[in-house]
């Protein structure tokens, strides 16, 4: 029988009524009906909760990590693989709160050892308030914090010491490429602050237990953009220069054209192999040894259906 239970919001909800917990600092009344930029009241909005093998080995583990996939975000990126669920239009999808607890203790029960926050960015008090439930029934997975690092340090100094893993993909280092494709201008230096602020939390090198899963650090993804390799190399020797070399980093070559940017002459294909080639030269030369590539054939390996019960199974 199930152990009954509610969800109590925590310290952060209240700073709903006027909201600024992301860098667009929209100020909007969500306890009360408003909608800020990502279209989100107080709404849990969590889209799905799934079983996710995903790009680094580490995180997933040989059990997988548990994914909990918000609906809407802070960034619109106009290539977003998740584009079914991270637009802002319309109501956000969501599961009802005593749902997404029994389906991430489902799969806790199963032998999965963490629980993965995707776009948390703009609902931190509804993530914070289902870790306080977990904890509250007992449960110990590890916390990772899988953002598009357009997250105000201020707030990540206030989640210190609640989450174990910190997981952002770093973007852009060029603002005219973060403002015509992901409506940001400023994502260059916000990003630059919370990862500077996540490395001073949780440094270079990755806790793992006895199978090779982190349970603390810092791993920082990079999608390589489609002829906008001087963006990559920019963003690499910020990492290497500003953070360390031996931050680890997933380099990832599996960009694929969603049909929002089908034709265009750069995103609407996928990665040229002479361009990751030369991304990778660029690590190279930055001493940058610790993290993970990928094969270019892994541009379809990813591609979810949100559609679907489990979006990412075949």
């Amino acid at each position: 029988m199930t152990t009954p239970f509610a969800i109590q919001p925590g310290p952060l909800w209240p700073g709903l009524a006027n909201c600024r917990y992301c860098p667009r600092q929209c100020g909007a009344d969500r306890l009360h009906g408003g909608l800020g930029y990502c279209g989100i009241g107080a709404e849990w909005a969590v889209a799905s909760v799934c079983l996710h093998q995903g790009e680094e080995p580490a995180v997933s583990g040989p059990t997988g990590i548990c994914n909990i996939f918000f609906a809407h975000c802070n960034l619109q990126c106009r290539y977003c693989q998740n584009h079914q669920i991270s637009r802002n239009l319309g109501p956000a999808p969501g599961l009802a709160p005593d749902q997404v607890i029994e389906q991430v203790e489902k799969l806790l029960d199963q032998g999965v050892q963490a629980v993965g926050f995707v776009s948390p960015s703009h609902v931190l008090p509804q993530m914070e308030a289902i870790m306080l439930t977990l904890r509250q029934r007992g449960r110990r997975p590890v916390f990772v914090f899988n953002s598009n690092a357009y997250d105000r340090m201020e707030v990540l100094r206030r989640l210190e010491g609640g989450l174990d893993v910190y997981l952002p993909d770093f973007k852009y280092a060029d603002p005219s490429l973060a403002a015509a494709w992901s409506d940001a201008g400023d994502y260059p230096e916000v990003a630059r602050r919370a990862l500077l602020e996540m490395y001073r939390q949780k440094g270079a090198d990755l806790a793992l237990d006895g199978q090779g899963q982190v349970r603390s650090g810092l791993i920082v993804r990079h999608l390589v953009l489609p002829g906008q390799v001087e963006n990559t190399l920019q963003c690499l020797r910020f990492l290497a220069e500003e953070l360390s070399p031996r931050v680890h980093v997933s380099l990832m070559s599996q960009y694929a054209p969603t049909p929002a940017v089908q034709g265009h002459p750069d995103f609407g294909r996928t990665l040229l192999p002479e361009e990751y080639e030369r991304v990778l030269e660029e690590m190279d030369r930055l001493g940058m040894e610790n993290g993970w590539i990928q094969q270019l054939d892994s541009a379809y390996h990813y591609q979810p259906d949100f559609e679907r019960e489990h979006p990412f199974e075949v």
